[in-house]
């Protein structure tokens, strides 16, 4: 990410001060005590340790600086209630055909929970604001709250998407002779995902020249976390 992150900005142009450092948010020595303005996480501040992290974010952060960590769950086809409802059992249901049982935690419970788990000090921040968004199965823009992430996306690119998640990757390495159907396997536990959607759902199933090229929308829950240090 960091060699990404680097070539993506030297490329761009107009950002020679920007620098790049590996470390973990409980450790960042190379900081100086309240040097840093802004302390910004995306889709990783469930993963930190919260006794080790506020000590250090009181350290670096000066007085006015701002801290914003956002994170996102599981997504929700907004136009389809029934693919919706069996995306959720699979993802959370328990057993060796499901995904539930392949989470890594705490850090899932926290996303899913909006990363209400995290609490900035009241003796070190103010300012405490939460914006967050549970999408609904109703159409776009249906769901409650502050829309944050929201995509027009291929079938094909969803089923992808989901084979990214470490629940599947962990499925995987339980089930080490099973394989995808596109890999010359019977099917695995996405493909059986999708076979069940695909049967709850008639215009997926009859989509031209695939089911994979059909375009539907997709909204994902979040939550933004954001503080001002004292």
């Amino acid at each position: 990410m960091i060699e990404q992150a680097a070539h993506i900005t030297s490329s761009g142009g107009g950002y020679h001060n920007t620098a790049f450092r590996e470390a973990s948010a409980e450790s960042l020595p190379f900081l100086v005590d309240e040097e840093v303005d802004m302390v910004v996480a995306g889709q990783a501040a469930h993963w930190f340790d919260l006794p080790r992290l506020w000590p250090e974010m009181n350290r670096i952060v000066r007085k006015g600086g701002t801290l914003a960590f956002w994170g996102y769950k599981d997504h929700v086809f907004v136009d389809y209630p029934r693919a919706t409802d069996i995306l959720n059992q699979y993802c959370y249901g328990k057993g060796r055909d499901r995904l539930g049982d392949y989470w890594s935690e705490p850090g899932r419970s926290i996303v899913q929970r909006k990363l209400r788990d995290i609490q900035p000090p009241g003796e070190a921040w103010e300012d405490i604001t939460r914006l967050e968004y549970e999408p609904a199965a109703r159409g776009p823009k249906s769901g409650e709250g502050h829309l944050l992430l929201a995509k027009r996306m291929r079938l094909g690119d969803v089923e992808e998407y989901i084979r990214t998640w470490s629940s599947v990757h962990n499925w995987q390495q339980d089930h080490p002779g099973v394989k995808r159907e596109k890999d010359g396997g019977e099917e695995d536990v996405v493909d059986q995902m999708f076979k069940r959607m695909m049967e709850a759902e008639e215009d997926w199933k009859q989509a031209v020249p695939s089911w994979k090229e059909k375009e539907v929308d997709v909204e994902w829950g979040s939550g933004i976390l954001l503080a001002r240090k004292r």
